[in-house]
């Protein structure tokens, strides 16, 4: 008899097998070949590496011009294991040519950061991320998309609060700003009405629980955090106001940085694409290295690709597709596709009301995938999935 085995359950067959335990990291690395694209390789460092991958038992692939040189560049997707990376690094440190040198930078970063394990607030408060985190919205306005999340008192957002917290939410995210599609923005002062009194209140009753506040205003992110919010989660990725990035540098908040095409208002309107994921990539390169060199520390950076936010339909189940790709920045990563357009889409066109099982779907999808937090409006019903999705994972880690 031969069977495959799950690479989750190498060590536990490793054990069964009598192997000894010293040998175990030796073997693991050799389990796993990791796909890594390298991109705008100049053609004869392409074939270098191509041909140095060979060599120590790997392999690359590169456009199929590139071997006499009739394109100028080509992106390289190297196939090897840890290994055999930590090997490329011995041979290509000596080779000052072709651009050699940045690949093996872009290659040496890549094996030797890792995500950070947790978050910390200006207040101290941590979030850890052993498992998926759930932050649950609290939308304190009249009009958000889904009209289960609106809570328009401090009344119904402390009764929000008290029951997202005794379902199971880790944080909670509060807004005071539709940001559906379409919708246009209202005035700071009103914002600043709405969200800062919610987060004094909720503050005050739950002193332990994160709050996550979704503004992309400075003044807003300031008051909130005055008032004890733990996080700024902004859909602009610093772009909607300068002043944005000196407060969260100066409180050394942790910052969710999301990635947008366009506005909110017209977001929507034909988002195009000659490759979404590589250009969310790009955009989350660009953002965190504006955000760090503004004073953002960058072990408080969390990523949000955005889902539905300038993207189709299609967009947004590929990025959902190709998760792990995202994580290859080694930051915390956050979806928020609860209860969205394109789940009531494939679902056959059901309303946000209706969305439900799509979201929970979702929300195991992105469990399994190693997403740090996930962001729903039905805390309890999500709050399951995880705990289910979790108990399967731990056995392969038993």
């Amino acid at each position: 008899m031969l069977m495959e085995i799950s690479r989750e359950y190498l060590r536990a067959e490793m054990e069964r097998v009598g192997a000894h335990p010293a040998s175990f990291p030796i073997f693991e690395k050799k389990a796993d070949v990791i796909l890594l694209k390298v991109f705008g390789v100049i053609s004869p460092g392409a074939n270098v590496i191509k041909q140095e991958m060979l060599s120590l038992g790997g392999d690359a692939v590169v456009h199929k011009n590139a071997v006499d040189c009739k394109v100028e560049r080509s992106d390289v997707i190297l196939m090897g294991t840890k290994k055999q990376y930590e090997a490329l690094l011995k041979k290509l440190d000596r080779a000052n040519y072709f651009g050699l040198q940045e690949v093996r930078k872009k290659l040496k970063d890549y094996l030797e950061k890792k995500k950070p394990d947790h978050v910390e607030s200006p207040w101290g408060r941590r979030i850890t991320f052993e498992r998926t985190r759930l932050m649950g919205i609290i939308n304190v306005t009249p009009d958000s998309f889904f009209a289960g999340s609106r809570k328009e008192d401090l009344k119904q957002a402390l009764q929000a609060a008290s029951d997202m917290i005794e379902n199971g939410a880790d944080i909670l995210d509060i807004g005071g700003l539709s940001t559906r599609p379409g919708s246009e923005p209202v005035g700071e002062e009103e914002e600043l009405k709405r969200v800062v009194p919610a987060v004094k209140a909720i503050r005050q009753e739950f002193p332990q629980i994160p709050i996550s506040v979704d503004t992309y205003r400075a003044k807003v992110a300031k008051e909130a955090l005055d008032a004890g919010a733990d996080i700024i989660n902004d859909i602009s990725g610093l772009q909607f106001d300068e002043n944005l990035v000196k407060v969260v540098a100066e409180y050394k908040a942790p910052l969710v940085l999301m990635h947008i095409k366009g506005t909110p208002k017209d977001m929507q309107k034909n988002p195009h694409y000659d490759d979404v994921v590589r250009e969310i990539a790009e955009y989350f390169c660009e953002r965190m290295e504006f955000a760090v060199s503004s004073g953002v520390r960058p072990e408080s950076i969390i990523l949000d690709p955005g889902i539905g936010f300038g993207k189709n339909y299609e967009h947004n189940l590929e990025i959902l597709s190709r998760l792990k790709e995202f994580k290859s920045f080694k930051k915390p990563l956050l979806i928020g596709a609860s209860r969205k357009t394109f789940i009531g889409k494939a679902l056959g066109d059901l309303p946000p009301e209706e969305r439900l099982e799509g979201t929970l779907a979702v929300t195991a999808l992105c469990a399994l995938s190693g997403v740090d937090i996930v962001r729903v409006h039905d805390v309890k019903e999500n709050r399951r999935v995880l705990d289910i999705v979790e108990a399967v994972k731990c056995r392969g880690r038993s």
